[in-house]
């Protein structure tokens, strides 16, 4: 069975460790000095080097070469799988035996947060007082995890994720090593997807390399991936940046519709963001924005709701007219009455936030379900709360009932209910009273008004 690449090119001397020259000068010239520490602590995200510089620094603590051999006088526990107190016990027995052949007994613990409580003041006991031929190497991912007595009785060193340019550079030497044909543009995708990890960027272009019949392209990795064409990515971006929305949404749904997952888009944006935050500050919000998309029960239309956010015009660029098609006719806008808000209690009704009311010639009616159509591509957000309403119209009244008092709320906060007024206003050159409640509208019909009370949703329109 032929080698992993990863294991194949691990590092052998702490020389040939990529992207973490910060740490690997201090500990050459602590080792040349012979400065050694009773206790380290390696900390970074996975497949940064940790375990590669821990057994690279054992073997030179002793000043023996670097192999794959077992030695007796180096020990490497996983704390995933020996995290009792028991197996710290056992370890602290075994300290006090002299090293077989090497001057130090070098103990090494990945991923040492996965330690117990009782654990961790076993091995405190021992960190405190250590036996002058034990060195501890401590690794892990999560260095939140570690008590504050463990951390102060350590000597601590923190990787970087690895820069997309040096994964770029020692995959491509990777690759000439291995005779892999691959363009330039597809060894810069796996860095990127790689996220700061060689581990993960070497295993990936090992499995590329399987999966290839000739020359490894940047296309082939996306179809294989489920990845977004780059072209497209860069390409929304710009519509983002230039509060293009219509493009922008446009091509978010293109992209859904061919089969691209929201979270995999969501990661391609936020990593080619990353390197365009310099010059674009005010990208920094989209960046937020799009953290909060995996977290949400429905990705793609949390997605669609944050894109359509950062390209949406600024407050101060008035929204362009529509052509949505009413049944009333557009008299002038009258001047805005004092905000009012009346409270009503009624059985199985929360009552009604009432909202700027305006214009006393409103229009007899008004087409709900085509202002609801065009808010869908113009307003996302908006329209991602509005569809959960039922509305009605009458007399220049537009009631709102949502089925649950979160939704009501949700638009009733300023940013919401500021956002339709402003749709409507710029639809209809006039301000209806707004009146949300949470429960069934009014009866306005026998049919549509039975089926919405029943089923708790649709659009409900009563034409005057």
């Amino acid at each position: 069975m032929a080698q992993a690449l990863y294991r194949k090119y691990r590092s052998q001397s702490l020389n040939e460790i990529v992207g973490q020259q910060h740490i690997t000068d201090v500990l050459a010239r602590a080792i040349k000095s012979g400065h050694i520490n009773h206790a380290y602590l390696l900390t970074g995200p996975r497949g940064v080097g940790k375990t590669s510089i821990a057994r690279i620094l054992a073997h030179e603590i002793n000043k023996l070469p670097y192999t794959s051999d077992t030695n007796l006088d180096i020990i490497e526990i996983d704390a995933a799988s020996n995290n009792g107190v028991e197996d710290v016990r056992d370890l602290r027995e075994k300290v006090s035996i002299a090293p077989v052949a090497a001057d130090k007994k070098v103990y090494i613990i990945d991923e040492v947060h996965m330690l117990s409580k009782p654990a961790f003041n076993a091995l405190l006991k021992t960190l405190e007082e250590p036996p002058e031929h034990v060195v501890f190497i401590l690794a892990t991912t999560e260095v939140h995890k570690l008590p504050d007595t463990i951390l102060s009785r350590t000597q601590r060193f923190h990787f970087r994720p690895i820069a997309a340019d040096d994964m770029t550079t020692h995959l491509a030497e990777i690759a000439k090593k291995e005779k892999i044909s691959i363009e330039k543009d597809a060894l810069e995708l796996i860095a990127e997807r790689a996220g700061g990890s060689f581990r993960d960027g070497i295993s990936l272009l090992d499995q590329l390399r399987n999966l290839s019949d000739g020359k490894i392209t940047a296309k082939m990795i996306e179809e294989t991936l489920g990845l977004a064409p780059i072209k497209s990515v860069d390409e929304l971006i710009e519509h983002i940046k230039d509060r293009r929305l219509g493009a922008a949404v446009e091509l978010t749904d293109s992209l859904e519709q061919n089969g691209i997952s929201p979270v995999v888009l969501v990661n391609q944006l936020t990593a080619r963001l990353r390197s365009k935050i310099a010059s674009n500050p005010e990208l920094i919000d989209l960046i937020d924005d799009l953290i909060d998309v995996t977290k949400s029960h429905d990705p793609q239309l949390k997605l669609l709701a944050v894109i359509a956010k950062a390209a949406s015009p600024a407050e101060t660029e008035k929204p362009a007219k529509s052509n949505v098609a009413l049944s009333a006719p557009e008299p002038t806008i009258s001047v805005k009455a004092p905000e009012k808000v009346i409270k009503k209690v009624a059985k199985n009704e929360i009552a009604a936030t009432v909202v700027i009311k305006q214009d006393t010639n409103a229009p007899k009616s008004l087409d709900w379900p085509a202002l609801l159509d065009n808010m869908r591509t113009e307003n996302p957000p908006l329209y991602a709360v509005m569809q959960k309403a039922s509305v009605s119209y009458d007399a220049g009244t537009l009631n709102i009932a949502f089925g649950f008092k979160l939704h009501q709320k949700k638009l009733e906060g300023g940013r919401y209910r500021q956002m339709l007024t402003d749709f409507l206003h710029s639809k209809l050159d006039f301000i209806p009273t707004i009146s949300t409640s949470v429960g069934k509208l009014p009866a306005s019909g026998k049919g549509v008004g039975a089926i919405t009370a029943i089923m708790g949703g649709g659009e409900e329109v009563n034409v005057s």
